[in-house]
Order: C-alpha cells, then sequence, then structure tokens
C-alpha cells in the first residue's frame, strides 16, 4: 500500500493542473459560503423594519449546530471542480502511459484501480476537511449565545463526505471509460450542468419525481435545502429529511456498483 502512495504522489507532485484546480476549490468553497453569509447580514442588518422580519422569518442559517447543514449544501454546489481533478488524474494516466509502465514496473491491474481508489477518497477528505473548516468558522463568527451541543447536525460532515465520495467517482468513471481529458470533462459537466438538472425537474413533474434516482441527485439529496429554506416548504422539507436515511443506502449501492464496474472494465481492457 505504501509503495502505491508513493507513486501516486510522484505523479503529482509536478502537475501544475492539479494544484492549480485544488487552489480553485480551496478558493470556491470558502466564496461560496461567504456570498451567502454576508447576503444574510446584509438582509438582516439592524435598525431595518424589513431585517427584523427576515431574522424572524429565516432565524439564523449560520450558527451553531445549523452551520454544518447550511455550509454543506452551498459547498455541494462545486463539488465539479475535484471533480475535474479526477478525471485529469485518470486521463492522463492513459495520455503519458503511465498506466501502461505500472503495469511494466511489476503492478498488478487491481493495484492501479486501489491507486486511483485511493486518489479519489484523499481527495473527498481534503474537500470534507475545507468544508468542515469552513462551517466552523462561519459558525464561531455567527453564534452570540452560548450553544449547548454545536456538533448536534455534524452529521452533515459524514453527509458531505460520502455524497463527494460517489459524485467523484462517477467522474472517475466517466474518465475511466473515456480515456480522453477534454471530451471526459465536456461529458461530465455537461450532465452534471445540465442534462441531469433538466431531467430531475421534467421528472418531477411529468413522472412522480423519479428523477430522484438518477446517480447525482441520488447523492444530492443527502444534504436538503437548508431548514431557512425549508420553511417556505415545511411539508416538502420534512420528506426530505426524512428521506436522507433511504438516499445513504442508494448512494453506497451506486458508489459500489461504480467501483465494481470499473474493477471488471480494468480487468477485461487491453492496456
Amino acid at each position: 500500500m505504501l509503495h502505491i502512495l508513493q507513486t501516486e504522489w510522484l505523479k503529482i507532485k509536478s502537475y501544475r493542473a492539479f494544484w492549480w484546480v485544488m487552489a480553485l476549490t480551496a478558493l470556491s468553497y470558502p466564496g461560496i459560503n461567504y456570498i451567502f453569509f454576508n447576503a444574510y447580514k446584509e438582509i438582516t442588518k439592524k435598525g431595518s423594519s424589513t431585517g427584523e422580519m427576515a431574522k424572524m422569518l429565516l432565524g439564523n442559517p449560520f450558527v451553531f449546530p445549523e452551520t454544518f447543514h447550511t455550509a454543506g449544501f452551498f459547498s455541494s454546489f462545486f463539488v465539479f471542480i475535484p471533480a475535474i481533478v479526477v478525471i485529469m488524474m485518470i486521463t492522463n494516466e492513459y495520455t503519458y502511459k503511465t498506466h501502461r509502465q505500472n503495469i511494466i514496473d511489476g503492478w498488478s491491474r487491481n493495484e492501479f484501480l486501489i491507486g486511483k481508489f485511493i486518489d479519489v477518497t484523499l481527495i473527498t477528505l481534503l474537500v470534507t476537511l475545507l468544508y468542515f473548516t469552513v462551517a466552523l468558522f462561519i459558525g464561531f463568527a455567527s453564534t452570540k449565545a452560548p450553544v449547548q451541543d454545536i456538533f448536534s447536525k455534524s452529521s452533515y460532515v459524514g453527509l458531505f463526505a460520502l455524497q463527494t465520495f460517489s459524485q467523484l467517482s462517477l467522474a472517475f468513471l466517466i474518465g475511466f471509460l473515456v480515456r480522453k481529458s477534454f471530451i471526459a470533462l465536456s461529458i461530465f459537466i455537461f450532465y452534471y450542468l445540465i442534462v441531469e438538472n433538466t431531467a430531475v425537474n421534467i421528472l418531477r413533474v411529468k413522472a412522480n419525481d423519479i428523477g430522484r434516482f438518477l446517480p447525482l441527485e441520488i447523492s444530492d439529496r443527502l444534504i436538503p435545502i437548508p431548514a431557512f429554506l425549508g420553511k417556505f416548504n415545511e411539508e416538502s422539507y420534512r420528506e426530505s429529511l426524512n428521506a436522507i436515511g433511504l438516499h445513504i443506502w442508494l448512494t453506497l449501492a451506486v458508489t459500489a456498483i461504480i467501483w465494481f464496474f470499473c474493477y471488471w472494465i480494468n480487468k477485461k481492457r487491453d492496456l
């Protein structure tokens, strides 16, 4: 296992595009949360009757423990950025033939795939740590009164990690199948931003919300809209909270299928 980690590190340590996209990820997660945090502060300014009404209606979605839910929801908008890193890492293996060199050097096909699994896992952990840090920072900045249990909603950290890993796994699958970086990125981003969102909205109206079983939507529903938005439709919000358990199992199943399929393809395909 150690030699796999060392080899993967050698592949990425001088790969500038990897570090640039990871830097963009590090900026985007705090950035999106700051935008909404600042917008909330502007809306609820003291001395304004509108601000007082908004505060009464919305509460404060950025105080502990709600900050874990709110920051997780907004941070999930940018999962496609680390997904770009994952696609670049797997397609580069085929562009520069390093996957073939690994086999020549004595790796088994399974070890190659284990290396990629480790890459996706480590990127997931880094992204989750970034989101967790942002949630803590905003929570401490917003929470003025003592809170008995600031971590009572920290389960969203685990849900965020599962959501991220599942969606990065799908990005890996596309890159693994297509092998060409530009084509794989185009397919993933087009599907991520347009195809599935359109299908989910159409199927919500036309087919009894069957779009909730599409691969990205399954994991998206691990983190429903924050409580302050749920106040506009409390029945729908309660249903989305109750459905989290189901979507945990569905996400685990879809992710397991993705990696099993990658294992099967890796075993059968020519180098």
